[in-house]
């Protein structure tokens, strides 16, 4: 019995010392009056409105979900019109400003949402 209480007491001791090393990263909790606070929830939001996009959407329903895009650029080749909104995804650089890697395209033809993200992109260029 007394080296069983002795076996336990000596295995706490060894968790606590090796739990003294850990560690918990997590999701910073921003403080609201933070300048990038806005940023990351934006950015957030806007992830997820863009995973439910379904493919085929109009160009008008895409931008009333996801408001005005960060960048634009519009061409017409063969006949189609392709339009590609940019929209804040991540952050790259913490500089305050957007670039257009921070952003992920969601891509258009004649109207129509045919992809979304870089591959997409790629595809029509």
């Amino acid at each position: 019995m007394e080296f069983r209480k002795l076996a336990l007491t000596g295995l706490a001791g060894m968790m606590t010392l090796s739990l003294s090393g850990c560690i918990v990263v997590s999701d910073p909790s921003w403080d609201k009056d933070d300048p990038q606070y806005d940023q990351i929830h934006d950015e957030r939001g806007n992830r997820q409105t863009i995973a439910q996009l379904n493919l085929n959407a109009d160009f008008e329903s895409v931008r009333n979900k996801l408001g005005t895009p960060d960048f634009t650029e519009r061409w017409t080749e063969d006949g189609d019109q392709y339009q590609v909104l940019f929209y804040r995804t991540q952050r790259v650089h913490a500089d305050g400003m957007t670039t257009k890697d921070e952003c992920t395209p969601i891509v258009f033809k004649n109207g129509s949402m045919i992809g979304t993200g870089q591959l997409a992109l790629d595809k029509v260029m």
